[in-house]
C-alpha cells in the first residue's frame, strides 16, 4: 500500500511547487485575494465554494504563489491535491487522503507549518474527518485551505465541528470588470454588451467560436449534473432533472414556483410531482448553476413563500444552450446586476411592496439599497413604472434605477439613475 500512495505523490510532484513545475496562476483576483489572505496565517479553515470552472483552483494557485513569494513559504511545505485531475482518482476516501499526507510527510521530510489546499473536496468520501482532524490538531502546525463546487460543504455535523473555526468564501466567475480587464475593453456600453453575451466563465473567454463554446458549455454543463447532482443525490430521472434545467434558463429573472413548474410538466403529459422538482430545484442551486432571490415583504420584513426568482450563475448557459431573443434582454440584465450584488456580500431579495414588485432589495451590515432594473427607459410608461415603484418605498434608504440608456438620465426625487458599468462605483 506504501508504493501505491508513493506512485500517487510522484504524480502530485507536477501540480505542486516542490516538484520544480511552475503552475499558471491566470488572471489575478485581486477582490477574492484581498479578502482571503489576511486569514492565511490563522488556523480558520480557509472554504472556498462556487461553480465549477468559476477559478477556484486557479485562486487556490493565487494563494499558495502568495505564500511563496511573499510569505517566503518553503514550497516542500505546501500539500495541494485536485481531486477533479484523473491521476488522483485512487484518492478516494479521507483514509487514502490520510495515507498520501503521511507519505508527503515522510518522503518530504518538512519542517515547520504545512499548508494544505484540497480542491474539489466533496470528491473524497467523508472528508470532513481528515480536515477535522488536522485543523484541530494542535500538537502540530498545518493550516488548510480548501474547495468544493456544493453551498453545502459545510453543512450538518461538519459545520458544527468547526463553528466559528471556518471561513467561507463564495467564488464567482469574472465579474465584468474583471472581464472588461481581461478583453483589455473600456468601461461602456460597447464591453458590457459583450459580457451580456460571452459571460464570465474564465476558460470560455480563452476560446474562439461558437462550436467550441458550445462543445465546452455542453461538457461542463454534464459534468456538474451528472458528478455534483445524478451522482451525489442518487438521481434516477436525469430527463427531468435537465427540463427543469432548462425551464429554469427560459425563465431567469421570473417568478417562478414548484406549482408552475409541476402544472408545466403536466400540459405536456410529463409525470411529475412536488417533492421531486423542489429536490430538483434545490440540487440546482446547491451546485451553484443558479441563485435563488426570494419575496420580500417590505412592510412586513419577513420573507414570504410560494414564488421566488431563479438567476444563473454566469449567462453563457442560457446564451449558447438555448440562445437570445429581443425580449431576454431586460431579465438578462437583471441577472447581471442580481450577480455583482451577490458577489459584494449581499443578500439579495425581490421586494414586494402594496401589490408592487422592487426588483432588488439588497442588505448587507445595516445597509440597504433598493434597485429596479429595465433594459431601456424608452418611454413614459416605462419611466414611471421603474420610478414610481421606488418612489413609494417610505425610507431613507439609497434606490437606484439602472439601465442600459446611452443617456444618464437626472436624478428623480432622490432616486439615482445609473448604467451597470456605474454599479461598481457604489462600492
Amino acid at each position: 500500500m506504501t508504493e501505491k500512495y508513493k506512485e500517487v505523490l510522484e504524480k502530485m510532484a507536477k501540480y505542486n511547487p516542490w516538484g520544480g513545475s511552475v503552475q499558471a496562476t491566470g488572471y489575478e483576483r485581486r477582490e477574492y485575494l484581498v479578502k482571503i489572505t489576511p486569514y492565511m496565517g490563522t488556523r480558520l479553515v480557509k472554504v472556498l465554494v462556487g461553480q465549477r470552472r468559476s477559478g477556484k483552483s486557479y485562486l487556490m494557485r493565487q494563494v499558495i504563489r502568495f505564500l511563496n513569494q511573499q510569505k517566503k513559504v518553503d514550497p516542500r511545505n505546501i500539500f495541494y491535491l485536485n481531486k477533479e485531475y484523473t491521476a488522483f482518482d485512487e484518492i478516494r476516501t479521507h483514509s487514502d487522503l490520510e495515507a498520501l499526507f503521511l507519505c508527503y510527510r515522510k518522503e518530504m521530510q518538512v519542517n515547520g507549518k504545512i499548508f494544505l489546499f484540497l480542491d474539489e473536496v466533496q470528491d473524497i468520501s467523508s472528508w470532513e474527518f481528515f480536515v477535522n482532524s488536522y485543523s484541530q490538531d494542535f500538537t502540530e502546525d498545518y493550516e488548510l485551505v480548501v474547495s468544493g463546487s456544493n453551498s453545502r460543504l459545510l453543512s450538518g455535523e461538519m459545520a458544527t465541528l468547526l463553528s466559528g473555526r471556518y471561513v467561507e468564501m463564495e467564488i464567482f466567475p469574472f465579474s465584468y470588470f474583471e472581464f472588461a480587464e481581461v478583453k483589455e475593453m473600456l468601461p461602456g456600453k460597447e464591453s458590457y454588451l459583450e459580457y451580456l453575451k460571452t459571460g464570465g466563465l474564465p476558460e470560455m473567454l480563452q476560446l474562439e467560436g461558437e462550436e467550441m463554446r458550445r462543445g465546452y458549455l455542453t461538457g461542463l454543463k454534464n459534468t456538474v449534473i451528472l458528478r455534483d447532482i445524478v451522482e451525489r443525490h442518487t438521481i434516477r430521472d436525469l430527463p427531468q432533472l435537465e427540463e427543469i434545467f432548462k425551464f429554469l434558463m427560459s425563465n431567469i429573472g421570473s417568478l417562478t414556483s414548484v406549482s408552475n413548474i409541476v402544472s408545466y410538466f403536466k400540459s405536456r403529459q410529463k409525470k411529475s410531482n412536488y417533492e421531486t422538482v423542489s429536490a430538483y430545484i434545490r440540487y440546482l442551486t446547491d451546485a451553484f448553476l443558479f441563485h435563488q432571490a426570494d419575496r420580500y415583504h417590505l412592510k412586513g420584513k419577513q420573507l414570504l413563500g410560494g414564488s421566488s426568482k431563479y438567476y444563473l450563475n454566469d449567462l453563457a448557459f442560457k446564451n449558447i444552450l438555448l440562445g437570445v431573443l429581443p425580449t431576454d434582454l431586460g431579465h438578462h440584465l437583471e441577472n447581471l446586476v442580481y450577480l455583482q450584488l451577490k458577489s459584494r456580500g449581499y443578500d439579495v431579495r425581490v421586494g414586494i411592496l402594496n401589490n408592487m414588485e422592487i426588483d432588488f432589495v439588497a442588505q448587507k451590515s445595516g445597509i440597504v439599497l433598493y434597485f429596479q432594473v429595465c433594459y431601456q427607459l424608452n418611454s413614459d410608461q416605462i419611466f414611471r413604472r421603474e420610478f414610481g415603484n421606488l418612489f413609494q418605498i417610505n425610507d431613507n434608504h439609497p434606490k437606484y434605477v439602472i439601465s442600459l440608456d446611452d443617456v444618464k438620465f437626472t436624478n428623480y426625487e432622490g432616486i439615482v439613475h445609473l448604467r451597470p458599468w456605474e454599479l461598481g462605483d457604489l462600492f
